[in-house]
């Protein structure tokens, strides 16, 4: 059975419905892989219809970008979405920055370790509430007036940082962690998104702490409108 397509946004960007998340090929809650396995992985799952692959650049200490990229390096690039983040300055303990100059250092170094172009969704992988929204995506709006990212996204933002965003630059998905046993985006951020033509980019679909005592080695992002 092929892979529907799906739209995210208002802004054309179309991508199969299932995307495949890259985190755990160079391990999370897992051991790493070799990069031979992991390419193989992204080349099956590309030839079973996705073409939707996220990846971050904090992910395996920017190991999965580079893996990506070598992916990417043996695939149709213009058949390829690829999805990737900045906002972590660490994440144990937990610190992120979103200034104008940390957005374009973060995206220019995210670009080298694919090896590619352009980006085609740039996220903010978490908010730096020390830094107006306004500041971050006037700066990507620029980084895609440039051509190195096509699309905006945003995650685990509050309802008044989309606003604000998306009146900067349209926003053009949004992950958010929505399963069972967290509901409570279905109180204003679905009706908000749903309202401004925003994607909803699911993250921990099934609870990443129930599933991962049974799924270790599997990290898949669903997409829901």
């Amino acid at each position: 059975m092929p892979i529907p397509r799906v739209k995210l946004g208002n802004q054309g960007f179309e991508v199969s419905k299932l995307g495949f998340g890259c985190m755990g090929l160079t391990g999370a809650y897992n051991s790493p892989l070799s990069d031979e396995d992991g390419i193989l992985i992204i080349k099956d799952a590309f030839n079973k219809g996705i073409t939707f692959f996220d990846t971050a650049d904090v992910y395996g200490g920017n190991a999965n970008e580079v893996l990506v990229g070598k992916a990417l390096k043996q695939l149709p690039r213009e058949k390829v979405q690829v999805a990737t983040k900045f906002g972590y300055v660490r994440m144990q303990p937990m610190l992120v920055k979103g200034t104008p100059e940390y957005v374009r250092t973060c995206c220019e170094a995210s670009l080298k370790r694919l090896d590619v172009e352009y980006i085609d969704l740039y996220y903010q992988h978490r908010v730096d509430t020390s830094v107006p929204i306004e500041d971050t995506v006037g700066e990507l709006k620029k980084l895609v007036e440039e051509g190195k990212i096509k699309y905006i996204g945003l995650s685990e933002a509050s309802p008044d940082t989309i606003r604000r965003a998306h009146a900067v630059h349209p926003i053009t998905a949004l992950q958010m962690e929505w399963s069972l046993w967290s509901r409570d985006i279905e109180d204003e951020i679905i009706p908000l998104c749903r309202f401004v033509q925003i994607l909803v980019h699911l993250l921990k679909f099934f609870s990443q702490e129930i599933t991962s005592k049974t799924f270790k080695n599997i990290w898949k992002h669903v997409l829901f409108m």
